[in-house]
Parts: structure tokens; C-alpha cells; sequence
């Protein structure tokens, strides 16, 4: 990915494309080995972003 760019609050949640995790806008964030990875690393980062907004809250 040429834009190293760390991911922002309102870059969530992010979706996979086959093997490719982007922003609901459709931006590129990463690309994985395949399908399921993209997946699970899709979902982690969701989780993580959904807690820290959940701590900011607290």
C-alpha cells in the first residue's frame, strides 16, 4: 500500500474485498494472503476500535 497512513476513528469499520481490507469508503488499508486472513484481521481491527471507542466512553 503506498499511503502508510495510521487508520483513523472514522476509517471504521473496515470490510474485506477477497483479499483486500478497506475502509466503508472503499479505500485500501491492507492486503493479506487470502480471503479468511483479510477476514480475520478485518474483524480484529473492529474489535479493537470498538473497545477503544467503548473506553472513551467509560
Amino acid at each position: 500500500m503506498p499511503d502508510q497512513k495510521a487508520l483513523k476513528p472514522e476509517d471504521f469499520p473496515v470490510h474485506t474485498k477477497q483479499s483486500e481490507i478497506i475502509t466503508d469508503t472503499g479505500k485500501p488499508v491492507a492486503e493479506a494472503c487470502d480471503k479468511k486472513t483479510a477476514e480475520d484481521v478485518a474483524d480484529r481491527l473492529n474489535t479493537d476500535q470498538a473497545r477503544d471507542e467503548e473506553d472513551r466512553w467509560a
